[in-house]
C-alpha cells in the first residue's frame, strides 16, 4: 500500500526510519520510470533486470547502472 508522502516505500509502515524510506521511494521511482533510447530516441527503455534494459520500439538491450540507464 503507498501513501501520498513516500509513495512506493509506504509498504514499510512505520519501521526503519523516515529517511530511509523517503530515499528507497526516490531510488524506486528512478527505476520503475521509463527512460529515452539512446539508439532510436524513444523514451520506451524499460529496466530488466539490474543494469539491464530494454527498448519497446527498436528491441535492443541496453546496459547501464543499477537503477538508471544514464
Amino acid at each position: 500500500m503507498a501513501t501520498k508522502k513516500v509513495g512506493s516505500a509506504g509498504r514499510f509502515g512505520a519501521r526503519y526510519g523516515a529517511k530511509i524510506r523517503k530515499a528507497v521511494a526516490n531510488v524506486e521511482k528512478l527505476q520503475k520510470a521509463k527512460q529515452a533510447c539512446p539508439v532510436c530516441r524513444t523514451g520506451n527503455v524499460k529496466r530488466v533486470a539490474k543494469g539491464i534494459y530494454v527498448c519497446r520500439k527498436c528491441r535492443s538491450k541496453i546496459t547501464g547502472k543499477a537503477y538508471t540507464l544514464q
